[in-house]
């Protein structure tokens, strides 16, 4: 996460009063994301307020998070009304996590899983599938989440931001992924819908769904109804493209009358799909996806 100077952020207040405007034009589920929605010391304060909405207007509060400090809000995030967790975890193994993350400790986020799965909290593992890297730890994470009754969605690269490799390198397109995982696992297609873009099957006999999200070789556009809001206040209404609204400035200077202006503006020009592209000289948007989250 990009820290900036605290009047450039969205304050708690001024989070909650777009979220509950954004209720009220009919969104019924709300992601916490980042970046890593655990590090800000007020988080607890708007899940809290957030999960109030539970059941009268929300459908559901989840949150997406690195799963490094999981096991100290697992209990909180329970009691405030949040039910289920995405934690980011691309790799089981120490050093290949550690490559992947700059700094990570794998064992600090298993053992974060394990304290929210405790504590009761349904827990799908996020994996972006990585040529040469991580693909011949799939199979094995998959297992690994039948045994401990975790989901798990696999996820393509995305052209999103400037990194120093060269992503063709790292693509690994989902349909091989998945060939591989038929002929290992007994699968079946599953019609459980999240409201996201990932499309399910069940594995086995058991409690896991496998998930896969592949912008790439299966457009999902004509499935996505998201909106992200960044932390500095920008509404981005598509991941691949960068036209956003400035709803902290429009809340600071033209109050409540001027963000509901906005946001139903915002939300009759959703483009109607990405723009991506694995083979293009440059990514389809400048901006990571830590900023606006998945």
């Amino acid at each position: 996460m990009t820290f900036l100077p605290k009047a450039a952020l969205l304050s708690l207040e001024e989070i909650a009063v777009i979220a509950e405007h954004c209720i009220a034009r009919g969104i019924r589920k709300i992601r916490l994301s980042g970046g890593e929605p655990l590090v800000r010391r007020d988080v607890g304060q708007l899940v809290q307020r957030l999960g109030r909405h539970v059941g009268t207007g929300l459908d559901e509060l989840t949150m997406t998070t690195n799963g490094t400090r999981l096991a100290e809000h697992a209990s909180a995030l329970m009691d405030a009304g949040v039910r289920r967790l995405n934690v980011s975890l691309d790799s089981r193994d120490p050093e290949v996590f550690r490559y992947i993350t700059r700094h990570g400790d794998v064992a600090q986020v298993i053992g974060g899983i394990m304290a929210a799965r405790d504590a009761g909290l349904a827990i799908k593992i996020n994996m972006v599938a990585l040529k040469g890297l991580n693909e011949h730890e799939i199979a094995p994470m998959l297992a690994w989440c039948v045994a401990e009754g975790l989901d798990l969605t696999l996820i393509e690269t995305m052209p999103l931001g400037a990194i120093d490799e060269d992503r063709t390198d790292r693509f690994l397109p989902l349909t091989v992924v998945l060939d591989d995982l038929a002929a290992r696992f007994g699968l079946a297609r599953d019609s459980h819908r999240s409201g996201g873009p990932a499309r399910y099957w069940r594995v086995g006999d058991s409690t896991t769904k496998l998930g896969l999200i592949s912008p790439l070789t299966g457009n999902f556009c004509d499935t996505c109804n998201r909106v992200r809001l960044t932390t500095e206040g920008l509404l981005y209404t598509c991941l691949g493209h960068d036209d956003c609204v400035d709803l902290k400035q429009v809340l600071r200077s033209e109050g409540i009358a001027g963000l509901d202006a906005a946001l139903d503006s915002a939300m009759a020009s959703k483009p109607a799909r990405h723009d991506f592209d694995i083979t293009a000289t440059t990514p389809a948007v400048s901006r990571h996806m830590s900023v606006t989250g998945g």
